[in-house]
């Protein structure tokens, strides 16, 4: 059966879409977290936590961001000051967009799958 059509048809798997996105804040918690960051190759550090946490309160205050470039900016300005931007990439290599909303049960913003915007497949 074709991934969306477990979408679908399964009841459970609504929870989030055919990508693993999650479809509300509601169904996330630190386990969910934990579960998300290892199908994605990351055991989360206080660091992560840091930057999963503040998505979800940027998020709860401001909405969905509609642009990914918006959401990065967003990032490397309230993160990478430290570190620099590459601490970020480090941090979820397949690029901090897309990981770090995957984790922290957000949608993606528009444009999340341009590479250029930290979504590496």
């Amino acid at each position: 059966m074709p991934d969306i059509m477990k979408f679908i048809i399964d009841e459970e798997a609504n929870a989030s879409d055919p990508a693993g996105h999650l479809m509300g804040l509601e169904e996330w918690s630190e386990i969910v977290a934990r579960k998300l960051a290892a199908e994605e190759g990351i055991e989360l550090t206080p660091r992560h936590w840091e930057i999963v946490h503040f998505l979800r309160e940027h998020y709860k205050e401001h909405g969905s961001i509609h642009n990914a470039r918006v959401l990065l900016n967003l990032l490397a300005e309230k993160f990478a000051k430290e570190q620099g931007m590459r601490q970020l990439y480090l941090l979820f290599p397949k690029g901090p967009v897309r990981q770090a909303s995957r984790i922290a049960g957000l949608p993606l913003p528009a444009y999340s799958a341009d590479f250029s915007f930290g979504s590496v497949r």
